[in-house]
């Protein structure tokens, strides 16, 4: 079954030939290779370029290593100081362009290969060459290419499945499947397996031995108990505002340890190098200027989040907010979130300043969105308390509120937009509404 990523693909075929490297990141298993090598590859086949100006090359692929004269076992590709010979590559690329019209060279996992700055940026100088990456680990790719390339990397991140993309093969009662979605989260994979026992099996294991231990195979940690003691605290908080300093005391209240704020700031750094998770900052609304710490903290993808926890804590709250904010990144925007400061008076009347939140505020180009993720509003208490924050603004920016049941979009008594939350997933044009 193929699965259709066609706003990933559009953002490819837009950058085509636009004179830079196309970076493509992401958590591994969310489609990177897939998206090159399937669907973009069929879309090059489609404008009637010639199969063999097409050049693939997997470097954690045994039969694409022996084909340039490596030896995939000692090259060991879970060792990250181990790199392709580059001018094995080299050698081997050069045989396959036999004249000068353009061609589409796709590369994936290129940060296995050894000098792949120096190689790509070689390619820059290529009239001939169109190049696309991959790669897993933004440390390789989104943080050091697009420095070196000094401006001429191009990056296109991918996400495990948006729940559109997961209901347009999935099908049924949208109600079920999003309830599955947000257990089993948007990983290709998971999503294509049938039963629910297969699904949490696979992503406990891609866990524990794909992405924690490509996490201690990379940075040379001795032991990763620690690093999962604390993804599990991290596990637990999502969308709850946080720091090192809280996550250390509940690691260390939980585990008896001593683990200091320093360490954990690494370990974060290390998962939101693996694309594993994405830390949030705080925006002052009326300031215009951002707020360090506390921030938030939200998951790539919710079924790897529900896996750490062994899917006991299913809360629909958290995961829903979750699953808005990699909706707004999906579809382009920058997310912040917002907070206001209102001054107001204490029981015994002395004036106190008071910090509201509001969960998001997605920005694109010159539109922007203030976001109020609210699993429920059963009363009028409560509308007033999701919408305080919304009112206190002062400004005109369109103001939506996205609840758990069914509901298509409608204007409130104060102007704002109420709409659910599988309405709002599934109309790509739903913050216009």
């Amino acid at each position: 079954m193929q699965i259709k990523r066609d706003i990933y693909l559009n953002r490819l075929i837009v950058r085509k030939h636009n004179g830079f490297i196309k970076v493509i990141t992401g958590i591994r298993r969310s489609g990177k290779s897939y998206l090159l090598n399937t669907l973009f590859y069929d879309h090059l086949i489609s404008e009637g370029i010639k199969d063999d100006h097409i050049i693939k090359f997997a470097f954690d692929s045994a039969d694409d290593l022996i084909t340039i004269g490596e030896d995939p076992i000692v090259l060991d590709n879970n060792n990250e100081k181990r790199k392709v010979d580059p001018k094995k590559f080299l050698a081997w690329l050069h045989t396959q362009i036999t004249d000068t019209a353009m061609h589409y060279i796709l590369l994936d996992e290129v940060q296995k290969l050894g000098a792949f700055e120096s190689v790509l940026n070689g390619f820059l100088r290529k009239n001939n060459m169109d190049v696309y990456v991959t790669g897993s680990n933004s440390r390789f790719l989104s943080k050091d290419i697009l420095t070196e390339f000094e401006g001429r990397g191009d990056e296109v991140h991918v996400l495990p499945l948006s729940f559109s993309e997961y209901y347009s093969f999935k099908g049924g009662d949208k109600s079920e499947a999003f309830d599955e979605y947000s257990v089993y989260g948007g990983l290709p994979a998971a999503a294509l397996m049938q039963t629910e026992e297969q699904k949490a099996t696979y992503l406990i294991s891609q866990m524990k031995n794909l992405y924690l231990r490509d996490i201690k195979n990379r940075y040379s940690l001795h032991e990763d108990t620690t690093i999962a003691e604390v993804l599990d605290v991290i596990a637990s908080g999502i969308s709850s505002l946080t720091n090192p300093r809280n996550i250390a005391n509940t690691v260390n209240s939980v585990h008896g340890g001593n683990i200091c704020d320093s360490t954990i700031e690494r370990y974060i750094c290390h998962m939101e190098d693996a694309f594993m998770l994405t830390r949030v900052k705080r925006y002052n609304v009326k300031g215009r200027k951002y707020i360090g710490t506390p921030y938030k903290i939200y998951f790539e993808d919710i079924g790897l989040r529900n896996a750490r926890l062994n899917f006991r804590q299913i809360e629909g709250t958290h995961i829903m907010e979750n699953i808005i904010y990699n909706e707004l990144r999906y579809r382009g925007y920058q997310v912040d979130v917002g907070m206001v400061e209102i001054r107001t008076k204490d029981a015994n009347g002395k004036e106190v300043r008071i910090q509201q939140e509001i969960d998001f505020i997605a920005t694109l180009g010159s539109k922007k969105y203030y976001i109020q993720s609210a699993y429920a509003i059963p009363d009028r208490e409560k509308y007033e308390q999701e919408t305080s924050s919304l009112d206190n603004t002062m400004d005109s920016f369109k103001k939506i509120i996205i609840v758990e049941k069914t509901m298509k979009p409608r204007y409130d008594e104060k102007g704002y937009v109420m709409m659910g939350v599988k309405e709002f997933l599934l109309d790509k044009n739903s913050l216009d509404a």
